[in-house]
């Protein structure tokens, strides 16, 4: 059971904070007790946390709870560029240097960067937050592309749900595909999002998606896989011409189809290989994979590994 401890420090977001319980200690089902996790808050001390969002937080445990974490997930402050207790600071580097994972939600990656823990390694935040953030941190090598960046032992993400995408991340990441599809259904989401917050940033007066969405072919393409064939088969489930569709495609989700297509082919490959005994064929047929070689080049670039070896490694 990994130990998960939030650091809620005065001025915490509150969603932020709330993405990493509704990942780690609210799981499905009528019991609500997650799989594979256990986690706290703490603060600086045991009691009374501000926060900007109108209540205050009350929690039980002082930074003395970041000493036996195995992850540590750090949600961001209304003003971000506030300087860090110094105490804070001090524990989350000692957390690092006893092997915790260390998790920034949001502009929560300000801290980890003030306490030096992002030197030298990608990440990424809030794309309001982007050009401040680098400015200040030079020494970071800052995505604004991207909803998360997974560096090993140190993640981080970028704003408000993509917390939400990160957390899931790291729960596929330890339980596997299936424990995050099963999360990610609870709380209503997609189990993993294509594209980057290039689709989330204001571009003025002819801002993308006015006039409709896509969710209902979306929505179908990943119930039927074997029917979302291709291009042109989602562009007719749209009623759109092909051109049309590419262009809306990458406006809403910020990649292409065929992208994005894979991923969600790869990710239902995945869920397949850990959860039944079906064999490779009908895997690859059932998560819309025109043959057994294409699931295992796709595979193999997301994972490393071939669906032998994945459902050896993460199967049931």
């Amino acid at each position: 059971m990994k130990k998960v401890v939030a650091l809620a420090l005065d001025g915490v977001m509150a969603f932020d904070l709330a993405s990493a319980v509704q990942a780690f200690r609210h799981g499905p089902g009528k019991t609500g007790e997650p799989r594979g996790f256990e986690m706290r808050t703490c603060g600086l001390r045991p009691g009374p946390v501000w926060t900007p969002n109108g209540f205050e937080l009350r929690v039980e445990h002082g930074l003395a709870a970041l000493e036996e974490a195995d992850i540590v997930v750090v949600p961001g402050i209304g003003i971000p560029t506030l300087p860090t207790p110094r105490e804070a600071l001090t524990a989350l580097r000692d957390a690092a240097e006893r092997g915790a994972t260390l998790v920034s939600i949001c502009v929560g990656a300000f801290i980890l960067a003030e306490a030096g823990l992002l030197d030298g390694r990608p990440a990424t935040t809030h794309w309001a937050y982007c050009d401040e953030f680098a400015e200040l941190y030079p020494g970071v090598k800052v995505d604004p592309t991207a909803l998360y960046v997974d560096d090993g032992d140190v993640l981080t993400s970028a704003g408000l749900s993509a917390g939400l995408d990160l957390c899931l991340h790291i729960v596929r990441r330890e339980l596997g595909a299936h424990a995050a599809a099963e999360l990610a259904r609870w709380n209503v989401t997609s189990p993993h999002r294509e594209g980057g917050q290039a689709q989330y940033i204001p571009e003025g007066p002819s801002a993308r998606g006015a006039d409709g969405g896509l969710a209902a072919t979306l929505a179908w393409a990943v119930a039927e896989p074997a029917a979302a064939v291709d291009v042109s088969a989602l562009a007719a489930h749209a009623l759109m011409s092909e051109r049309t569709f590419i262009r809306r495609f990458k406006a809403e989700v910020g990649t292409t189809p065929r992208r994005w297509l894979d991923a969600q082919r790869t990710a239902r490959a995945r869920e397949l290989l850990e959860t039944t005994r079906l064999p490779v064929e009908v895997v690859a047929a059932e998560a819309g994979f025109g043959s057994v070689t294409a699931l295992r080049v796709h595979l193999r670039a997301a994972t490393g590994a071939t669906p032998a070896a994945y459902r050896r490694s993460l199967g049931r």
